[in-house]
């Protein structure tokens, strides 16, 4: 069996209105001089006081620098900037967009990287993988964050979308998890029992518990489900655990069309096509989706009929070296309309 490396955050905290000990973690995790912070405009405003001076009480020197996009270009300008900064850390603050670019960049520059969510969103905080536009329209790797640190009274200002969409990614683990049960029967690729086990956990544990979430979603039970699934990719050594031809058809609309829907809105919507071919439960996917308040169909989302045939069917080909039921079932458009109107996508 080929080896492969497991790469795992050093430190996870998770608390409430516990910004503020910033500078205490960071000490304590690797006691830098000096770090790169990298976020939007909006978390910036909601961060900025509190981390500036817990990092100054800390005598930590720090430079800011704003995320604007999730594109290649944008990352690599912000990389060029953090470079001047000779810093020993870098760190994001924020949503998808800024932990991928300081995640991409801390990779790229040899650096630690530090994680800290303002929103529930998607897997990507305690992952290794990171999500850019640019000539690959799928996940990458990169490093995993050194830490991960979590405000759950900033998580709970973030919009209810995007906790809903963080649900999203989780349902991709059922289905992950089952496309690669069939590539080990199939191809006889690595599995990860452990990793895998770990993953539909995350998964199931929020759909044991989502009728709970019409009224008031638990967002720690979330946000630590995610941090689970990610940590299940760094176990794996790969992205298996967390995503199969459900975030092929995520990646697949994106190439097709940018700027549909959340990532974690897409792979949910994904999961319920995909669960169907799989010939798994997919109603209580649809289940504990509506229960959070997540899309469940393509309209919800402004996803067309066409572009959603067209993505599903041109999914597999994106990375065609991953095994999926997408490679033993050859989709067409026409088939793809059947299952999307049979599962009340359509």
């Amino acid at each position: 069996m080929a080896s492969h490396v497991m790469e795992l955050p050093r430190k996870i905290v998770i608390g409430e209105n516990n910004i503020k000990d910033i500078g205490n973690f960071l000490v304590g995790l690797s006691n830098p001089k000096k770090v790169s912070l990298v976020s939007g405009d909006r978390v910036r405003k909601i961060t900025y006081e509190k981390v500036v001076h817990s990092l100054s009480d800390s005598k930590i020197k720090h430079v800011w620098h704003r995320s604007i996009s999730n594109d290649v270009d944008s990352a690599q300008k912000t990389l060029v900037e953090i470079k001047k900064d000779k810093t020993d850390l870098i760190v994001g603050i924020g949503g998808g967009r800024s932990v991928d670019i300081a995640k991409m960049i801390a990779f790229t520059l040899k650096k630690p990287f530090v994680s800290i969510p303002t929103s529930a969103s998607h897997d990507g905080i305690a992952s290794p993988f990171v999500s850019l536009r640019g000539d690959k329209p799928y996940s990458i790797i990169a490093t995993a964050p050194l830490g991960v640190f979590v405000d759950i009274q900033i998580l709970n200002r973030a919009p209810r979308r995007l906790l809903a969409s963080g649900c999203g990614d989780l349902m991709a683990k059922v289905t992950a998890v089952r496309d690669w049960e069939l590539a080990r029967d199939k191809t006889g690729e690595y599995f990860g029992t452990y990793a895998a086990n770990l993953a539909s956990m995350s998964a199931k544990i929020v759909i044991d518990n989502s009728e709970g979430f019409k009224k008031k979603p638990d967002v720690r039970m979330i946000v630590e489900a995610l941090i689970s699934s990610g940590v299940a990719a760094c176990i794996a050594g790969s992205s298996r655990p967390c995503s199969g031809a459900e975030h092929l058809f995520s990646h697949a609309v994106d190439y097709i069309k940018p700027g549909i829907g959340l990532h974690g809105e897409k792979c949910g919507i994904g999961a319920i096509l995909i669960a169907k071919l799989q010939g798994q439960d997919w109603k209580k996917i649809v289940k504990m989706l509506k229960n959070v308040g997540a899309p469940t169909s393509a309209k919800e989302i402004g996803l067309e009929p066409e572009i959603l045939a067209r993505a599903l069917t041109i999914a597999q080909s994106l990375r065609p070296e991953r095994y999926t039921i997408l490679s033993q079932v050859k989709m067409d458009e026409e088939k793809a309309l059947a299952l999307a109107k049979s599962t009340g996508v359509l």
